[in-house]
């Protein structure tokens, strides 16, 4: 009998299949398991959904011939204890399935952000929505116009900051933002910035914010920053009308009642997002994959068509491409279908059960 423990576990389950009326404890006393041993291989094998509790004998029984359970007893009656053997295969699509399913839904509930997001100026801009004491909203297509109000209400920010940035700072830009970054420092602002690792790798921007960081600023990356933003003090919010598009015209919200709805999202990808200096973009996870390599390979289950995987990244389709294959070289797979399968049975997919989310 092998001591190792998932080897035990592949002898138990084949016992079983040969011996479809045996129970588990008659299969592991067979091999002499100790209690620890078969509480562990009983565990693995329903974690990996190769077997399934069977339902009480006198359940059985009375659904098999129709009568009451205490009548149903006797010779013949199906023995308690017998569980049911599932074929790999069959245990594999339902593992598969369900990653698929709760991928799903996790995308689905940021797709309905997205949506509110978008939807939620038009209400408000209707006279007598909300009052205008409360919340106001402007929609702002001139560009000029857009930077001149954001650098008014920057230089009334009292508490708070928060910056989210799809791509690389300008040059020109530089000098005055980490201006600006000393003067919050000094009246006691807490400042925050989220970037995309594509922008951080690039050297003139990565030394600009190691500049920002020892000025106080708190920096984190993140390999998909959905949009451009910025809040301020719970009372002002700045993003663009269309997320997938930076120079189109920009929202201009005021009042807490919406632009808490915005710092609630804010919120969230800063969750996600990996604080600056303590992890390198280049790392690779436990399973050989980059982090980007692993974002792509999740949208890719989740069943995004591979453009809206490059706007996500901010990479081009040949680049996606690469990363897609170089996902199915390292998991040994002939294709993208085999890739997700062969995830799912790694749990690459289970952002919550590993170590290595996204």
């Amino acid at each position: 009998m092998p001591r190792v423990g998932g080897d035990q576990a592949l002898a138990v389950y084949q016992e079983l299949r040969i011996r479809p009326d045996a129970t588990f404890d008659e299969v592991a006393d067979r091999f002499e398991l100790s209690a620890e041993e078969r509480e562990r291989c009983r565990d693995e094998l329903a974690t990996l959904g190769l077997t399934e509790p069977g339902e009480p004998a006198e359940d059985r029984a009375a659904e098999s011939t129709g009568k009451p359970a205490e009548e149903s007893a006797g010779p013949g009656a199906p023995r308690q204890g017998v569980p049911t053997v599932v074929d790999p295969d069959v245990a594999l699509l339902r593992l598969l399935r369900r990653e698929r399913d709760r991928l799903q839904e996790r995308l689905a509930a940021t797709s309905r952000t997205h949506t509110a997001l978008e939807a939620l100026a038009g209400p408000f801009l209707r006279a007598g929505a909300t009052p205008r004491a409360e919340i106001e909203v402007e929609i702002v297509d001139v560009p000029g116009l857009a930077r001149r109000s954001l650098a008014d209400l920057m230089d009334s920010v009292r508490t708070a900051a928060s910056f989210m940035h799809t791509g690389s700072v300008r040059r020109e830009e530089m000098g005055a933002e980490l201006a600006q970054d000393r003067l919050w420092a000094d009246r006691g602002v807490r400042v925050r910035a989220m970037y995309s690792r594509r922008a951080a790798s690039v050297p003139e921007m990565a030394q600009h914010l190691e500049e920002r960081t020892a000025v106080g600023v708190e920096i984190r990356l993140s390999s998909v920053i959905p949009m451009n933003m910025v809040l301020a003090d719970e009372n002002f919010a700045m993003l663009p009308t269309d997320p997938y598009d930076p120079a189109s015209p920009a929202i201009l919200a005021r009042g807490p009642g919406l632009v808490r709805s915005y710092l609630a999202l804010y919120e969230y990808c800063w969750t996600a997002a990996a604080p600056y200096g303590q992890e390198d973009p280049a790392e690779k996870g436990g399973d050989g994959l980059s982090e980007q390599q692993r974002a792509a390979l999740l949208m890719l289950a989740s069943g995004i068509k591979d453009e809206q995987i490059a706007r996500n990244l901010g990479v081009s389709l040949r680049t996606v491409s690469r990363l897609l294959s170089e996902v199915m070289q390292e998991l040994g797979a002939a294709s993208r279908f085999e890739a997700g399968v062969k995830a799912a049975r790694l749990g690459l997919l289970d952002n919550e059960g590993t170590d290595r989310g996204l």
